[in-house]
């Protein structure tokens, strides 16, 4: 960052230009303050990676300026990073009750709570960082305990939304704070981070209240066992879910790792209410009567292995979907699941299943928990910023939501769209973008943090597209002779055995190659397997059109 005094930088470390991994860096001189620190799901490109989370150099390289990290809400896009980051940086975590004890849940799994900072806030907290001092208000999202958050500067105050819409009727009765922000307009907003996922959804976003209603019906009307996928994290929603279910004088099975999770944890913080004796074990839906029991479960996007998959597959070792149960998918696939989806709904309907699918807007049973153009134009009509950076959304939201700015008095020339790693600088009132910090994505893959690169990545796409062939041979050093092999193996290439000739031809190839080497006494490993590698390759395109990954081992007696 820049080392002018008095210059207030607003840092995109993630959540521009993609939906994930949220990070924001607020800096005002010598004090930087990190909001969230997300992760996302990889593509298909990206084989074995488990998820991805922010490339944190530029923290790394500023960690004395640190204060905090704060935390607007409890999804994991916005805290699905912090145990990947904790280990190689701790901050003190501010964050409200219920976003504090998922990530507390993150923590103890990876064993990393004990040394953890954890500080409880909610909408009246105001907290001073050095020259910072931080307030807050509420929000409504899909999730509980969601804040907005206002940081106070010298330079002038920047507030950042986190993830919201306008629910005037929430099922919680948590209110957004519209006095409050209406308050933060009036005493002037120098620049506003507004997220913009349904920046290109015309009107409001409807209330959860009314997939309550929705769901209650589907609840009267079903005569056997229902089985509901939603979103883990949708607390309103499983709490419709288990409203519904007690008015129907039925039990609540879990099925999922972040259903049972979730579910425990916002039971023990009391964002959950059920009856003490409505839970029961999965294995026990059978003692059952199908008309009395709900299986709520993960898997709505459908994840290959999670629980409704399995289902749906009928791969579950303790319930199975039978003929005239009702099935409901309370959730809007994102987009790029609808095959998956799509797979999931067949084989329900294949084994006789009552399924209530499809857009939220058809079926009643989602909205989304994002803001929609009347109430993104609201929120800057509330808070007036004279410079508007729009976040979290793919670049067309981002370039949607700065129309609606200029739409309600927003300025052109203050408008940045940022990629990660853009950055803000205001000093005297006057905003400029004119530099970067090093960005990009750290993958997680198992245990290891970073350490799989572009070369991995490389490798693992060429075995996948068209398989590995590995030639084992052994020579004897001293008297360059071959004395066994090779041996070829192929995995993901051909058959063996019905593709003998081809293999023998390649083990010819390789002696040849390697003869001719020891011969002009050439001793260098490289040699011996690069010229092996171009040899075989060459034989194989030609005979095949394919181009696996040859992997000589060469034993030295």
């Amino acid at each position: 960052m820049s080392e002018q005094e008095n210059t207030l930088s607003i840092v995109a470390l993630g959540g521009v230009n993609e939906i994930g991994k949220n990070m924001y860096v607020i800096q005002y001189d010598d004090d930087i303050l990190v909001v969230d620190c997300g992760s996302k799901f990889p593509d298909e490109s990206l084989l074995g990676i488990d998820v991805i989370v922010p490339d944190i150099t530029f923290l790394l390289e500023n960690q004395d300026k640190i204060r905090a990290l704060i935390v607007t809400h409890g999804h994991e896009d916005h805290i699905g990073g912090i145990p990947y980051i904790f280990k190689q940086l701790n901050m003190p975590i501010y964050a409200t009750r219920l976003t504090l004890g998922l990530i507390q849940g993150k923590l103890k799994e990876h064993g990393l709570l004990a040394r953890a900072q954890l500080n409880q806030i909610h909408s009246n907290s105001k907290v001073t960082f050095g020259t910072i001092k931080v307030s807050f208000f509420s929000t409504n999202h899909s999730i509980p305990d969601c804040l907005g958050i206002a940081l106070h500067t010298p330079e002038g105050t920047v507030v950042h939304t986190g993830d919201f819409k306008f629910d005037l009727t929430p099922v919680n009765e948590q209110y957004p704070d519209i006095h409050k922000m209406a308050e933060l307009g009036k005493n002037g907003v120098l620049a506003l981070l507004s997220e913009s996922t349904n920046a290109e959804r015309p009107g409001f976003t409807p209330s959860e209240r009314l997939v309550g209603e929705h769901i209650q019906e589907a609840f009267d009307n079903a005569t056997q066992k229902i089985f509901i996928s939603t979103f883990a994290s949708n607390v309103h929603r499983l709490q419709q879910i288990i409203d519904a279910a007690e008015r129907t004088n039925r039990k609540v099975a879990l099925v999922g790792r972040s259903m049972v999770n979730v579910v425990g944890i916002a039971t023990e913080l009391g964002y959950l209410r059920m009856p003490d004796d409505m839970l029961i074990e999965p294995p026990e839906v059978n003692k059952y009567e199908p008309h009395a029991v709900v299986v709520l479960c993960t898997g709505s996007q459908g994840e290959p292995m999670a629980a409704l998959s399995r289902l749906a597959s009928s791969n579950h070792r303790q319930i199975e979907v039978l003929r005239g149960d009702t099935v409901i998918l309370a959730a809007t696939p994102i987009p790029g699941n609808e095959r998956n989806v799509a797979r999931i709904v067949d084989n329900l309907f294949e084994l006789g299943a009552k399924v209530i699918y499809g857009s939220g807007i058809v079926t009643g049973m989602h909205v989304s928990g994002h803001a929609s153009q009347e109430e993104l134009k609201l929120m800057l009509t509330l808070m007036k910023p004279k410079y508007f950076i729009p976040i979290h959304g793919e670049y067309r939201m981002l370039y949607q939501h700065r129309l609606l700015a200029e739409a309600v008095g927003v300025k052109s020339e203050n408008i940045f769209i940022l990629k990660n790693g853009d950055v803000v600088d205001i000093n005297s009132q006057i905003a400029r973008q004119r530099r970067k910090v090093p960005t990009g994505i750290t993958l997680v893959d198992g245990l290891g943090i970073g350490d799989v690169g572009n070369v991995v990545l490389r490798d693992r796409k060429h075995m996948s597209e068209d398989g590995i062939l590995i030639i084992v041979i052994t020579i004897n050093r001293s008297e360059n002779k071959i004395i066994s092999g090779p041996d070829t193996i192929s995995r993901g290439f051909v058959y063996v055995r019905e593709s003998e000739g081809l293999l023998e031809e390649v083990n010819r190839i390789t002696v040849n190659s390697l003869l001719k080497l020891l011969e002009d006494n050439v001793n260098q490993w490289s040699v011996y397997k690069q010229a092996i590698k171009e040899a075989v390759g060459k034989f194989l395109y030609a005979q095949t059109k394919r181009r696996p990954m040859i992997l000589p081992i060469i034993i030295q007696i």
